[in-house]
């Protein structure tokens, strides 16, 4: 038995909660309001058990049913982004220069709104951890979380979560087992030459020459060093130097970003780009340093409980071809993929529509989107922990 929420006047109410959160944004670990707007709804659900401030500005809550000890989590991110909302909602955003175009209000909200149905009408047996994650869009906050003792303080042993999707229909469910969105890898290559006049590049050690070379020389990386059948991103996205119109270049740097869904072609990357630009440095006589950073790990979704994510989205669907349950890989990163490296778990997406792209200033929450985002996440738990 499907258990749907019954009235319109609560989807009503969780719009309210949504609109309130979007016209009030907070940008990464700076969650103030946002939590203690979390708190409130929590504690008007008679939901007593929540701890404040994990990983600075997380809120974990949990929920108890019946005499079971199985305990499953389930996750909303909080932040938004430092983008400038463009158009005239009523309820845009009222801080200048933050804004949610990534949906995070409206996951929220949805948590929201699942936690007061399994707080009011139960269904379930064992416990249910409510996590709201800060600092999602830089990749720091579920770190932060897991550093604070999040996984011993609030054992579970499986994991969910969801997030908006544009250009899917609303209603709709897509995810897929095994590897599903991309890590990111940042870097930094310093060139260091000698600067010197323009007319007279032989008393120099030209930093432009050698960085545009180098980066002509990265773009055989993907190419050349990785599998072919293998997933691989290589993308330089800045090239900055001191030169001057009448000005040899001293000093270069050369900035961007890798894109892959295994962290051994990860390592390929790196160890192929120290080699490439050390190698092209040393050809232009300048000398080199390179920066290599892990922003987001891959996100592998379970395939057991990708199999269960699947079965319950279909539960809650319209129509049987509303779940996509073999999506494509995503290049885009996801901070949820460092719980999924403790335990395991689903990231799913429901359907935003036909809305602006995500990051994009005229974004908004399809408010359509969600009741079945609600339901999704009230009957994931009715699966996993079902009553005996």
């Amino acid at each position: 038995m499907t258990h749907h929420t019954d009235t319109n006047a609560q989807i009503a109410e969780v719009t309210q909660w949504r609109r309130h959160l979007h016209a009030n944004p907070e940008f990464g670990f700076e969650e103030t309001n946002t939590a203690a707007f979390v708190v409130k709804k929590l504690r008007a659900f008679g939901i007593e058990e929540i701890t404040e401030g994990v990983g600075t500005t997380g809120v974990v809550a949990t929920l108890r049913c019946g005499s079971g000890n199985r305990a499953i989590a389930l996750r909303a991110d909080m932040d938004a982004l430092r983008i400038e909302e463009t158009g005239d909602l009523a309820h845009k955003s009222t801080c200048p220069g933050v804004m949610h175009a990534c949906g995070h209000d409206g996951h929220t909200a949805m948590l929201l709104g699942a936690a007061r149905q399994l707080a009011h009408e139960g269904g379930f047996d064992g416990l249910v951890r409510l996590i709201f994650q800060p600092a999602e869009e830089w990749g720091k906050g579920m770190q932060a979380m897991l550093d604070d003792g999040l996984l011993r303080r609030f054992p579970f042993e499986e994991a969910f979560a969801i997030h908006n999707m544009p250009g899917i229909a609303v209603g709709h469910f897509a995810t897929r087992a095994g590897a599903f969105m991309a890590a990111e890898d940042n870097f930094e290559i310093t060139m260091r030459g000698m600067g010197g006049h323009a007319s007279r590049p032989q008393d120099g050690k030209d930093a432009l020459v050698a960085a545009c070379a180098t980066v002509m020389a990265l773009q055989t990386i993907v190419s050349r060093a990785i599998d072919p059948t293998e997933l691989a991103v290589l993308s330089v996205t800045e090239l900055i130097t001191d030169g001057t119109r009448n000005a040899i270049a001293g000093n270069a740097r050369i900035l961007g970003d890798c894109r892959s869904f295994d962290a051994a072609v990860s390592k390929n990357i790196e160890a192929a780009m120290r080699r490439v630009a050390q190698g092209t440095a040393l050809a232009h006589n300048c000398q080199i340093e390179t920066d290599y950073t892990r922003e987001f790990i891959p996100l592998i979704n379970d395939t057991a409980l990708s199999q269960a994510a699947i079965q319950t989205a279909h539960r809650v669907a319209e129509q049987q071809s509303a779940v996509n349950d073999q999506t494509p890989r995503i290049g885009a990163s996801e901070d949820f993929a460092r719980l999924l490296e403790h335990v395991p778990g689903n990231f799913m997406l429901i359907g935003n529509g036909d809305s602006a792209s995500l990051h994009n200033p005229a974004f908004d929450f399809n408010d359509d989107a969600l009741v079945h985002g609600l339901n999704y996440l009230t009957q994931i738990v009715r699966t996993r922990l079902p009553v005996n």
